[in-house]
């Protein structure tokens, strides 16, 4: 068994979809769970549909939802021609759960409606996806993957019963595969035992895969994308990054730590309890390796660079010249988790306390009156903070020789820069 995950770049035209078929069909004598994400920028479009219906604009919100039911009706006149009557009725039944939706009124917070609506993203493009595989000869069956993930009702971030949930996968997912290889389910959601959909977070998709992986024992996952691999670092920043080959679960946590958009730590974590090696693949050349992450470690690595943009330094220090200690650090953490701010810099002077956060606006202000009680509060704007893993001597000099850094932080396999920007 092995579980095959496709996000939204690689449903986002026909031509694409054909290439995923493709795909498939070099392994069609394996049992496959594919799991299927929103096509392109499908999530967007709905979020603006969920932001629309709260703010109780309920005709621009039907209006905008009507584009995306456009979109999927015409993908489906592309895709499917045998079973296109079943199917415009799976997607009209889909259309129906939120139009009835969209004609009420919000009595329930932002996040729960968020789920109800947004969800329906992965449900119209995973039954697309199903149907066409079956015009391409490639039997397969469709489940509804809130009928098999049980999670709590905490919306836009549901917490998985994993008992409940491997039940389910037990009785529902796996007597299907008696009946072909493939089958067809969605990523980012579940759902509740009131029959309420839930998200579950960022890199949703990425995390379905992993749990599906963990509760069916499955031989590997793979994450088809549209870059060669997991890269050392962002080529449109550093032109010449480069692919590599093999990762260890534990690398791939902290380059996520530090910010790299890799693989989100939730999607490791069910990998390496069973020890299942995740493939992050090309879907646009099947010539190339990709990257193989697993408990396996790669002691020659290159210098991994990860860069966070639009950062901020704040400076705090003591009204009175006292020791910044206990009770300013501690009056310090209560305003940041007040204002959930993850600061992702620290540094401690002896009446100094330095933070680098993401600049955003609203936040910084905040944060500004209410520690200025007590601190006296300096803010500086238009930083970068880069991190640098594996790090050469070489490569330091030749850095350091073109910025201006601000604050630094180093051990022996990691350093953090925050630098102005030239």
């Amino acid at each position: 068994m092995k579980v095959f995950k496709f996000g939204g770049t690689s449903t986002n035209s026909y031509e694409r979809v054909k290439n995923l078929a493709h795909i498939l069909n070099f392994h069609k004598d394996e049992k496959i769970l594919i799991v299927i994400s929103a096509m392109g920028k499908m999530t967007n479009g709905l979020e603006k549909v969920v932001d629309a219906f709260y703010e109780q604009r309920n005709e621009d919100a039907l209006k905008l939802f009507k584009k995306i039911k456009d979109y999927h009706l015409n993908q489906l006149k592309y895709l499917v021609t045998l079973h296109w009557e079943k199917a415009t009725n799976q997607l009209n039944d889909f259309f129906t759960e939120v139009e009835w939706l969209l004609h009420d009124k919000p009595v329930k917070d932002y996040n729960y409606y968020y789920d109800q609506i947004v969800c329906v993203g992965e449900l119209l493009s995973s039954t697309l996806i199903s149907y066409f595989l079956d015009e391409e000869k490639l039997p397969n069956q469709w489940i509804d993957v809130r009928d098999l993930i049980r999670t709590d009702d905490t919306f836009r971030d549901g917490k998985v019963d994993w008992g409940v949930s491997k039940k389910f996968v037990s009785e529902k997912l796996l007597p299907l595969f008696q009946q072909n290889n493939f089958v067809v389910t969605q990523g980012f959601m579940g759902g509740t035992d009131e029959n309420e959909s839930t998200t579950l977070g960022r890199e949703g998709s990425d995390y379905t895969a992993a749990i599906f992986a963990d509760l069916l024992d499955a031989e590997s996952v793979t994450i088809w994308k549209d870059v060669d691999g997991v890269m050392n670092a962002d080529p449109k920043e550093f032109p010449g990054a480069k692919t590599i080959d093999e990762l260890s679960y534990k690398e791939v946590i902290e380059m996520a730590y530090y910010g790299a958009k890799v693989i989100h730590p939730k999607t490791i974590k069910p990998l390496q309890n069973k020890n299942i090696p995740l493939f992050v693949r090309s879907f646009l050349d099947l010539r190339l390796p990709g990257t193989v992450i697993s408990n396996k470690q790669n002691h020659h690595l290159p210098v991994m660079m990860i860069t966070k943009q639009n950062q901020a330094l704040i400076t705090l220090q003591t009204i009175d010249f006292s020791f910044a200690e206990a009770k300013p650090v501690n009056l310090l953490h209560e305003i940041l988790d007040e204002l959930s701010i993850k600061p992702n810099l620290t540094q401690n002077g002896a009446i100094t306390l330095m933070i680098c956060i993401d600049d955003v606006a609203e936040k910084i202000e905040k944060l500004a009156i209410l520690a200025s009680s007590f601190f006296n509060v300096n803010i500086q704007k238009g930083l970068m903070l880069l991190t640098l893993r594996h790090y050469t001597k070489e490569y330091l000099k030749m850095n350091e020789a073109n910025h201006e850094i601000i604050m630094e932080q180093r051990t022996s396999d990691t350093i953090q820069q925050l630098m102005k920007l030239t």
